[in-house]
């Protein structure tokens, strides 16, 4: 009585259980070990609440008529972390999650770019942090909820465009 081997895609749709080590995250259960099932199906996969959180981020950041994520002090922050030596980008600002055994919920703080239909890029938002998120997780995302928090006029400028005064 043997049953056909998963895929690793069917690994992604076996229930998830408990979180990560690190607190937060999913867990792909992947079956049962034995000669006769695929070895991509052995074992357990986590994703990180972390991993949620830059995938969503990046997505978002890709969107035309999206200035910035997070709020001015996160942003400000995050401008002085970024130009320490050694720093890098913070591609989590303005990101939070929710993961579940199966399932995600993302919240994102976006500053748009004066002019643009703001419906639309929020919408345009959604499609491609949902399409992000559950191509690489394999979770389903449940919602994204965008707080538009500022708007970017043509004459202010960015964190990466200002200037030091002290150099």
């Amino acid at each position: 009585m043997s049953t056909s081997p998963k895929t690793a895609t069917a690994a992604v749709n076996e229930p998830r259980t408990g979180g990560t080590p690190q607190g937060g995250g999913a867990t792909v259960q992947a079956g049962p070990a034995g000669a006769d099932t695929a070895p991509a199906t052995r074992g357990k996969t986590s994703i990180a609440d972390g991993v949620v959180e830059k995938i969503a981020g990046m997505a978002a950041r890709e969107v035309p008529g999206v200035a910035a994520l997070g709020g001015g002090l996160a942003r400000t922050l995050g401008a002085v972390r970024d130009r320490v030596p050694g720093g890098r980008s913070h591609v989590t600002r303005g990101v939070k999650v929710e993961v579940g055994e199966r399932q995600t919920a993302v919240d994102l703080d976006i500053v748009v770019e004066y002019g643009v239909p703001i419906t639309e890029v929020a919408g345009d938002i959604r499609e491609n942090v949902i399409a992000a998120v559950e191509r690489m997780t394999g979770l389903e995302v449940v919602e994204v909820n965008i707080a538009v928090i500022d708007v970017r006029l043509p004459d202010e400028t960015t964190e990466d465009e200002a200037e030091t005064r002290v150099q």
